[in-house]
């Protein structure tokens, strides 16, 4: 069993309330476990209204879907996201 964990920040540019960043943060989950059932979490920048960092989770017993599983999330949650993505990152964990 493989676990994949994608991490992915967006800058919040202008943002000056916890309201707009919630508004972004639960639309980008919410379209992102319906498109690829998946688990999606913010991942610590809960105090900053200016970044957003996730992570998303989900397991395979493939590294090649899984890895393309993980590239369609990134790609898809930078193309629905109005806000510039700065970082993403992808790890391949082997569960024993």
């Amino acid at each position: 069993m493989l676990i994949g964990h994608l991490t992915v920040e967006f800058s919040l540019d202008g943002n000056d309330n916890l309201k707009a960043k919630r508004r972004v943060a639960n639309s980008l989950k919410q379209k992102t476990r319906n498109r690829f059932n998946v688990a999606i979490a913010e991942d610590g920048t809960e105090n900053s209204l200016t970044r957003l960092r996730l992570s998303v989770i989900s397991l395979s017993n493939s590294e090649r879907h899984l890895r393309s599983r993980m590239d369609k999330c990134q790609l898809m949650m930078e193309a629905v996201a109005g806000e510039e993505m700065v970082d993403a990152s992808l790890e391949i964990y082997a569960a024993d």
